[in-house]
């Protein structure tokens, strides 16, 4: 049947068909209508202030941490070289510079590859120009609806129209996403090559100029080849585009494509706990909004040589200690047979810092073990190594090492590997700068990675005989008329090291043993009595002086909250009440400063974006610091911190220190050749090994134990623990320093007493020793048939008349109270 076509007809179609171009385009106005009426503000790009990665840097000025919501370093576009911008706009918008905002002939040309894509299955092509994307990327979604993209066109003729194309350009090359949590070109640079801009090479620029199409598609670890292919092309469209040569392309072309970690390095990885309370205090100070998107510039205290030397000495410490208490067991079982890196795909990595690999048993037969690492590489365990993993799995089969386990080894180049294994042990170290309380190193833990809890600063633990200091310190200040008890002693007073024992007030006694539990010296000076860690010694002094001025010496030098007055018991001068690493070795070092009170630091100075101080560490005045030089003295600035113990007491007590290092339990520290002080610190039953110790310029605290206390094993104690490490970090961090004895203050009398009774030598004097006293306080020919013995009742104290005294005791009721009572050693 045929349709008749007839002026009627015709009429009738055309009135239909102009009817559908009407509501067509009606719709259209209306679309366009609704699109232009919610278009967002676009005046907002003319002050560009976006989200900015906040840095911070150690004493030394390197980079150490970065924080961010977006990872983006603002770069000013006359900073921008020109190969980054032609590549850019060669990839993403070579008309540029000609169109106003639209690219018409290239929106036809991807209308039509579009059209045919549908037929041949081909990716669809995008027409967005530069400006389009600016208009995108910071005032729109990025959903794909047409909504979005006709506001996304009337958008970018209005910022052409605002703005000139170096102002969009600039917008642009800082905004877009390219991988790696990398916003804008700036931050990119520097995550895949480390190189800021100016550095980059005619490659590096086209690889960027990449990746704004799909960075994880061109990633240059995982899709090296795509992304070698992907700025090749980028090269040729800048040759076309004329910007440069075919012989520049080239030889651009020929590069190798190499990207970089950069914050894998070992100083990174080594400042995590650092990095950690520096991002806490910031937070606390400025709120988190501004530390990830403030852009700020935090100038830290951290010394990244002695950051490394903590790690790497706290690590050796832990394993051979963990090496002593035996082999654990395979990290896993996996397939023997195969390829060994698919094997160990899904086994742990080892710790960062270590050197460790990964590693499959494929064949034990005796005293031979062979392994296979990730990479295929055959090799061998050391037999002294497989004779310490059979001795481990001695009666408990799942340890041993047979085919299929899955174990961490490191391996020279040539030879034997070595058998690995993570401790369960954990300590911690903290150095400072005891002047002015610059944290220098801070190591929280064995490996961040397995949290970020901070045994510096958040583990509170029994400081055991490393404590002693304090008590000695609250002995050795002068009486005054409040305090007329067991004060105005020196380092030379004889104490009797004898049994003792007094009522604990709850029905039980309590009975300090010395580390040798049988073993008293007697009357015994001071000196000697910190330098060997005498517990009765110091029991004796403490009922002495009374609890409580033990405790208001702890809280003055901030051991401990003031508010916590019900540790004032007897035990406390045995380390009983539990503290940090950080405020103890805070306390050390107001020893070595002469008795000034400091605080810790980690941050010198805050700086914003715009490189105003937000805040600054020292705000102290100083009068002609700016003033032109003229030959004029340097001026002087004002010491304003706080005077908190004596200080020729603080001499007194470091003296006794270095003491401990040259004779007592420390003389594994002799080693270092330098002038070293400390102390060693045991709990009961070796729950903590403890050493706290310093130089002139430096003090360092280490803390060793379980997360969960238990006993570290017998004879564990800090003089083998703890002091080791401090030893190896000390050797690393003074070896460039040349060797100063610690200062004295003013009025200290050094004095040759004899060593064994701390009286002016005689004929029958086997020893003697220097010691320092204050004025008034030396031994004179007068006394030296008679000395002062605390606790035997031949003289009071100083200013005391009838002060109490002790008789040596044993005890004779009631249990003992060994455990949590304080230090051994």
């Amino acid at each position: 049947m045929s349709i008749q076509l007839t002026p009627e007809t015709l009429r009738k179609a055309l009135m239909i068909a102009a009817a559908g171009v009407a509501a067509v385009v009606l719709g259209l106005v209306i679309l366009v209508a609704v699109a232009v009426q919610g278009l967002p503000d676009y005046k907002q790009l003319a002050d560009y202030r976006p989200p900015v990665t906040t840095r911070v840097h150690a004493g030394d000025g390197s980079l150490i941490a970065e924080f961010a919501t977006e990872h983006r370093v603002f770069v000013p576009i006359q900073e921008i070289p020109d190969h980054v911008k032609q590549a850019f706009i060669s990839a993403e918008d070579k008309s540029f510079y000609s169109h106003s905002g639209l690219d018409y002939a290239g929106l036809a040309r991807a209308t039509l590859t579009n059209i045919a894509s549908i037929f041949t299955g081909d990716r669809m092509q995008g027409a967005s120009t530069i400006t389009q994307q600016v208009a995108k990327n910071m005032l729109l979604t990025s959903d794909r609806t047409i909504m979005r993209k006709i506001k996304e066109a009337f958008l970018a003729q209005r910022i052409e129209r605002a703005l000139d194309k170096e102002r969009i350009l600039e917008l642009y090359l800082n905004q877009i996403f390219l991988g790696r949590q990398s916003y804008g070109v700036g931050a990119a640079a520097l995550n895949y090559f480390d190189k800021p801009l100016d550095r980059l090479t005619l490659a590096e620029s086209a690889y960027l100029g990449a990746l704004p199409k799909g960075p994880n598609n061109y990633d240059p670890v995982s899709k090296n080849d795509r992304a070698v292919e992907r700025r090749n092309w980028v090269l040729t469209r800048m040759v076309d585009n004329k910007f440069i040569t075919q012989e520049e392309a080239d030889a651009a072309a020929a590069e190798k494509l190499v990207a970089v970690n950069r914050l894998s390095e070992d100083k990174y990885v080594a400042s995590a706990h650092f990095v950690e309370q520096v991002r806490r205090e910031v937070i606390a100070r400025l709120g988190e909004k501004q530390l990830k998107e403030g852009g700020l510039s935090i100038r830290s205290t951290l010394d990244t040589r002695l950051q490394l030397a903590a790690a790497q000495s706290l690590r050796k410490g832990l394993e051979q200690y963990d090496r002593r208490h035996g082999w654990r067991g395979p990290v896993a079982r996996v397939s023997a047979d195969g390829n060994p890196g698919d094997a160990l795909r899904n086994v742990a990595a080892p710790p960062r810092l270590t050197g460790w690999s990964k590693a499959v048993v494929t064949q034990a037969t005796g005293n031979q073990v062979r392994i296979a690492l990730a990479d295929g590489a055959q090799r061998q365990l050391a037999n002294e190594d497989v004779t310490w993993a059979a001795a481990g799995a001695r009666n408990k089969k799942e340890r041993a090492l047979t085919p299929g386990a899955a174990i961490y080894v490191q391996c020279p180049a040539a030879g034997r590997c070595s058998l690995k294994q993570v401790p369960q042990v954990e300590g911690s170290l903290v150095a400072m700068n005891p002047h002015t309380g610059r944290v220098l190193a801070l190591i929280g833990g064995y490996d961040f990675r397995l949290g970020d809890f901070s045994r510096v600063t958040d583990a509170q633990r029994q400081p055991g005989s490393s404590f002693k200091p304090i008590v000695y310190a609250a002995s050795l200040d002068p009486c005054s008329a409040e305090n007329q008890r067991g004060c105005g002693l020196t380092p030379a007073t004889l104490i009797d090291d004898a049994p003792f024992a007094v009522a604990a007030g709850d029905g039980t006694v309590w009975a300090p043993d010395n580390y040798n539990r049988d073993s008293f010296l007697g009357p015994t000076t001071m000196r000697v009595g910190l330098e060997r860690s005498l517990n009765t010694m110091t029991a004796r002094l403490v009922y002495e002086m009374g609890p409580e001025r033990v405790f208001d010496y702890a809280a003055r030098l901030g051991v401990y909250d003031p508010s916590k007055r019900n540790l004032a018991v007897f035990s406390l001068g045995l380390g009983v009440g539990e503290t940090t690493p950080l405020r103890l070795t805070t306390a050390y070092a107001m020893f070595v400063n002469g008795g000034r009170r400091i605080d810790p630091i980690y941050i010198d100075r805050i700086q914003d974006r715009d490189g105003v101080s937000l805040r600054r560490q020292d705000q102290r005045e100083c009068a002609g610091c700016n003033a032109p030089w003229n030959g004029q003295a340097a001026p002087q600035i004002a010491d304003v911190r706080e005077q908190v113990i004596d200080p020729i007491t603080a001499y007194q007590v470091v003296s006794m220190s270095q003491g401990v290092v040259e004779r007592g339990t420390a003389t594994v520290i002799k080693t270092v050749g330098k002038t070293l002080g400390g102390k060693t610190g045991t709990t009961n039953d070796y729950k903590d090994a403890w050493f706290v110790g310093f130089s002139p310029d430096l003090v360092v605290g280490v803390w060793v134990g379980f997360d969960q206390p238990r006993s570290l094993g017998e004879g564990e104690s800090g003089g083998r623990i703890a002091a080791p490490i401090f030893r190896d970090f000390m050797a690393e961090a003074l070896k460039r320093e040349t060797d100063t004895p610690f200062r004295m203050p003013a009025g200290v009398r050094l004095v040759r007493v004899d060593a064994r009774t701390g009286q002016v030598p005689s004929a029958e004097t086997v020893d003697t020793i220097i010691e320092a006293f204050r004025p008034g306080s030396e031994p004179t020919e007068m006394y030296a048939s008679s000395p002062l013995i605390i606790g035997r009742g031949e003289m009071g104290f100083p200013g005391a008349e009838n002060g109490p005294s002790l008789s040596p005791t044993t005890t004779t009721a009631g249990p003992r109270q060994d455990d949590g009572l304080g230090g051994l050693y």
